[in-house]
């Protein structure tokens, strides 16, 4: 029986994993997720492939990420997310190092398509959150942005500095630089860090007793913050239109998202901008959506999500229209600011709504899931804008759709109220 005590509590462990999974999180997205696009001009002009040749492979890369979500989910609850975490960045580095080699298109899906996408399903998104939804309650909000900050980062410093490798090194050394620093941030440093749960050592969540879960939704309540009293299994969770909202939301999010991570450097550089300048945009963009994260971290334990929500969509739609007018450096940095702030605050948003209308139980598997559902709705979002680009020349009807659902969305999560507790428990 785990003792309520303070004074004779387990020293807490939930801030040393939330540092383990920054590092995971920070690595897998600054050396693989947003690496690609960085390199995707340099392959091109070295192979000759086009982009939508180009594209295939990280399409790839997300829908195996994303289609692997119920077995994910399922060795999550049976195996730990730490195990999980290990393994999937064991194949990231091994898959970084085999890009180092390709000489043919299909060692790219091979190595980035198919090892990067296990690394995804394995290690990323659904693993790190899991362990900050088991680890926090009432510090949910804050620790989720401290996590995606950690995301933000490794955006904000890598593309500069593959860039710079890549000048100095050429492109196949810059790939193993890449494999060496994920191989000891998000195996060797992240693996001694993170622990599954806070009852397997001996814990509780946010290191003090809860109230019970009926007062802690009466205390939610006159907060105007929202939480479950109750866990909701996969099953009753996926009957509600809440859910499914906040999966449209989330699949609107990642569809612009992966499709300006893997084009937009490239379009910067037809705009004639130099390669530096058009991977710092890339870079200044994710490194703004650490503000974004932060202040959704911060906000989503005071305010309504569903209001901010729509806050955050409205900066991205922006934020594109900008991109769409980058003749000057000036709307280039505008839309670096405002689509980052406004996606650096929904990739905390979401999996925080996530908890605090499900519960934590069966967080791993509602989500994992609901993954394949995402994925499939904003995998398309790259191979789309490559052949787009190839039939016209441009970028223009890609991201006049991008904008458009994002103003969408503006409307919709408005509409993501708290799902109706279950009849049984009312």
């Amino acid at each position: 029986m785990i003792n309520s005590s303070p004074s004779k509590q387990p020293r807490f462990s939930g801030w040393l994993t939330l540092a383990g999974a920054m590092l995971a999180y920070g690595g897998i997205c600054g050396d693989v997720t947003y690496a690609y696009g960085v390199f995707l001009p340099s392959m091109n002009e070295t192979f000759g492939w086009h982009r939508l040749v180009l594209s295939g492979p990280y399409t790839l890369f997300l829908i195996i990420g994303g289609l692997l979500g119920p077995l994910v989910g399922w060795t999550i609850a049976r195996f730990g997310a730490r195990k999980n975490i290990i393994l999937g960045n064991i194949f990231a580095a091994l898959g970084l190092l085999g890009m180092s080699q390709v000489g043919e298109i299909w060692h790219v899906y091979l190595f980035f398509g198919v090892m990067g996408g296990l690394a995804l399903a394995l290690a990323e998104f659904l693993a790190v959150t899991t362990v900050i939804n088991h680890w926090f309650i009432r510090r949910r909000s804050l620790a989720l942005g401290f996590l995606f900050a950690s995301g933000g980062v490794g955006g904000f410093f890598l593309p500069p500095l593959i860039i710079s490798l890549i000048s100095d090194l050429g492109w196949r050394w810059a790939w193993v630089c890449l494999a060496g620093i994920h191989l000891l941030l998000t195996v060797i440093l992240a693996g001694c860090l993170i622990r599954n749960t806070p009852e397997s050592e001996g814990q509780v969540p946010d290191g003090e007793a809860l109230e019970s879960p009926f007062e802690n939704f009466h205390s939610s309540t006159k907060n105007s913050v929202y939480s479950t009293p109750i866990d909701w299994s996969a099953s009753n969770a996926m009957r509600t239109p809440a859910l499914w909202i906040l999966l449209i939301l989330f699949s609107v999010l990642l569809f612009v998202t992966n499709m300006l991570t893997t084009h937009q450097v490239a379009y910067l550089r037809d705009l004639q901008y130099s390669p530096m300048v058009s991977a710092t945009a890339l870079g200044l963009m994710l490194g703004m959506s650490i503000l974004g994260r932060l202040l959704s971290g911060v906000l989503g334990m005071r305010f309504d999500g569903r209001y901010l929500a729509a806050v955050f969509f409205g900066c991205m739609g922006l934020g594109i229209v900008s991109l769409m007018n980058a003749q000057g450096i000036f709307f280039v940095y505008l839309y670096s600011i405002l689509t980052g702030i406004g996606f650096g605050g929904m990739i905390v948003l979401l999996p925080n709504v996530m908890g605090a209308y499900f519960g934590r139980t069966h967080f791993s598997r509602i989500v994992g899931w609901t993954t394949p559902v995402v994925t499939l709705a904003s995998a398309i979002s790259p191979t789309l804008a490559g052949y787009y680009y190839d039939v016209t020349g441009g970028y223009f009807m890609p991201f006049t759709i991008a904008a458009a659902l994002l103003f969408g969305c503006v409307i919709l999560a408005f509409l993501a109220r708290p799902p109706v507790l279950p009849v049984a428990i009312k």
